[in-house]
């Protein structure tokens, strides 16, 4: 039987290193579903292997020998020795300018040349050993002892100088934005505290059992969803949905982890394990998310993978045959070459683009929208249509009775009510609970037979030999004017009007979403004069009526024959619509496991604000990815001419490498910016 795992990595330097280690463990039949998660430094796999880190460990140190594999994760801090290194290399250098005595002078250099250089020497010569691969680490030190003997000292120093400065600021960033990125959904409690009879133990959150009884401090998160069994506190739950105003709760009610309780001590009982709870969740679903890759992504990792190659073969063919070809000098073409090796790297290439996906994941977390995957953010920029659901999505789904309208002078409001409470006594639908509601009597159910309850119609029963219907327009087959009719034996005699509050910004979103080219439609099971009112007031392009779940699923289809469509619901009732459709977005219901399994995107905070603002970050996301792509790949092309006609040294193709890297890792930050 496959079984789930998850190791943590460490010395890992580039996304296109990533895509190697992925690679390799995928050529071994014993592994399945392989991510290596450059964002996260996570590699994830299936196997039926009982105890797989050797083989694992094994396989990676094969392809990348310096990186680390923990089964849990490492955080312990490391030392900046790479900083240290290069200043201090910087010293010596500094020092040989000032000496008179040439032999002195070289010595100085060459020690300057080891300490910026044997680390990754270090590094390529594993590569070359153990995966007989020539790495940008063998392409850096070839360049830098080509520059050296070819009497180039200086030039050779600066490809060093440039390079190990541009992985320490690059390794920077990119742990900046782990740690931003982090810090937006980090919902989790490290500790509880475990009430054993009158004893309170301090344990890890993993370690609870369902059933186990929890003390929650003044100031401490909330470990995992419960309920309170003693106590009323006040919460906030502000990390979670992003709501301001703190939260009362209640003994009997329910607290979900990442709460944090800002009132006083309460006991919770365990109702989820750490695994299981709301907090963990999330925290897992934002953070694997860049594990669904968008296409672009994809493409950018299958080029890299060509792209230094063809540039190493291409350096070769100059540095062998320009002199034939021309009157360059061996000792120039070889220089060319050697230029040439250093723009090979793809490391801009293949970093900014999982990194600017993952900044606009964060981003989305920020704003209290959870985005399963990469690819979701690139599919919102195609969407051409938007569905909504009505009820909980575009209205707040809390329904109140306006009127009760009377069709049959031989009734009486009281009398129609009374005879449809007889029925909806049976039924758990929330309409039924407001008609119930109203009703302030005690009556006998006794009488009701042959009860039926049809999906997105009605019901219908038999009362004192009477055929009575309470249900819909077209159920009740009239044509009159209200949201809930009640018929006896085919007679239409009275009916309900409900008030279905519409959410105040829903018609701001309706309008932003147009300023995007979308057309906006409501597909809902409520009768059509109720579903006109709300398409109308809140600019909804077109509606669809009493409709039931697969008749919404079947217009979806055809809707998608012509369009790329978001589908908005509650992630509950429209589970098959979510699925299909080419995003679904669920609105709120933090806590719900059918939510987040249903939807690609779930909105937390069951505002519909969530919707454009996703739009605005996944567009923003696909411009920043777009201009690092050509950024990079135009500078690089660039210097990369400029290097074959002798006008580009190799401080340029350090440049052209490294600090293209650095600028598109920053410009991809700034998705992380409002």
């Amino acid at each position: 039987m496959l079984k789930n795992y998850k190791y943590y990595l460490d010395n890992l330097d580039c996304a296109n290193c990533a895509k190697k280690v992925e690679d390799e463990i995928k050529k071994d039949d014993r592994f399945s579903s392989v991510i290596v998660n450059f964002s996260t430094l996570t590699l994830s796999f299936k196997t039926d292997i009982r105890d797989p880190f050797k083989e694992i460990f094994k396989i990676v140190k094969t392809v990348e020998p310096d990186v680390l594999v923990y089964v849990e994760k490492n955080d312990d801090e490391k030392s900046d020795y790479e900083l240290l290194r290069f200043i201090l290399a910087l010293v010596i250098l500094g020092i040989s300018f000032l000496m008179d005595v040439a032999l002195i002078k070289e010595i100085l250099i060459v020690i300057s040349y080891l300490l910026l250089m044997y680390k990754t020497m270090i590094k390529a010569i594993k590569k070359i050993v153990k995966s007989h691969n020539v790495d940008e680490n063998a392409l850096i030190c070839i360049s830098a002892i080509g520059a050296y003997i070819l009497g180039e000292h200086m030039e050779g120093l600066m490809v060093l100088l440039l390079y190990v400065l541009g992985k320490i600021l690059e390794d920077k960033a990119v742990n900046k934005s782990r740690n931003s990125i982090k810090d937006l959904v980090e919902l989790k409690a490290s500790y509880a505290n475990l009430k054993i009879n009158k004893r309170i133990n301090k344990v890890k959150s993993e370690s609870l059992k369902i059933g186990d009884i929890i003390v929650v401090k003044k100031g401490e998160i909330i470990p995992v969803d419960g309920v309170i069994l003693q106590g009323h506190t006040l919460v906030d739950a502000s990390g979670l949905t992003g709501e301001a105003a703190l939260r009362e709760i209640y003994e009997k009610e329910e607290v979900l982890s990442g709460y944090i309780n800002q009132g006083e001590v309460i006991e919770v009982r365990v109702e989820k394990t750490y695994y299981d709870s709301t907090a963990y969740k999330i925290l897992e679903l934002t953070l694997n998310a860049t594990n669904n890759k968008a296409k672009t992504e994809t493409f950018v990792s299958k080029i890299a993978s060509y792209y230094t190659p063809i540039v190493l073969i291409i350096a070769i063919l100059i540095g062998a045959f320009l002199p034939l070809v021309s009157h360059v000098s061996y000792e120039d073409s070889i220089y060319r070459a050697l230029t040439f090796l250093v723009i090979s790297c793809p490391c801009a290439i293949a970093i900014s683009v999982p990194l600017s996906y993952f900044a606009g994941i964060g981003m989305s977390s920020k704003k209290k929208v959870l985005v399963k995957g990469s690819n979701y953010l690139d599919a919102l920029t195609k969407c051409d249509a938007i569905v909504f659901d009505k009820t909980g999505t575009l209205t707040t789904g809390a329904f109140e009775l306006r009127e009760i309208c009377v069709y049959d002078e031989a009734y009486t409001k009281e009398e129609i009510l009374k005879l449809a409470s007889r029925g909806e006594a049976f039924s758990t639908h929330p309409i039924a609970r407001i008609i119930l509601g109203e009703d302030k009597e005690n009556f006998d159910t006794s009488e009701v037979k042959d009860f039926q309850e049809i999906d997105g119609k009605g019901i219908e029963f038999t009362y004192q030999k009477d055929h009575i219907k309470v249900g819909s327009a077209n159920f009740c087959k009239t044509e009159r004017d209200a949201n809930v009719f009640v018929s006896v034996n085919d007679r239409v005699i009275g009916g309900f009007v409900f008030d279905d509050h519409i959410k105040e910004n829903a018609s701001s979103v309706v309008s932003s979403l147009k300023n995007y080219g979308i057309k906006t439609y409501m597909f809902t099971g409520d009768n059509a004069s109720f579903a006109k009112i709300v398409a109308e007031n809140t600019g909804i392009d077109e509606y669809r009526a009493e409709m039931l779940p697969q008749k919404k699923f079947k217009e979806l289809e055809d809707l998608q024959k012509h369009h790329q469509v978001m589908f908005v619901g509650d992630g509950i009732n429209d589970a098959p619509s979510l699925v299909e459709a080419d995003v679904g977005i669920s609105m709120g219901s933090i806590g719900s496991n059918s939510a987040i399994e249903a939807s690609d995107i779930v909105i937390m905070n069951d505002d519909l604000e969530g919707i454009p603002t996703m739009l605005h970050i996944a567009h923003k996301t696909k411009r920043i990815i777009m201009m690092n792509l050509i950024f990079s790949i135009g500078i690089k092309l660039l210097i990369l001419v400029l290097a074959m006609f002798g006008i580009a040294h190799m401080a340029a193709a350090v440049f052209a490498d490294t600090g293209v890297t650095l600028l598109a890792i920053l410009n991809s930050l700034r998705i992380l910016k409002d």
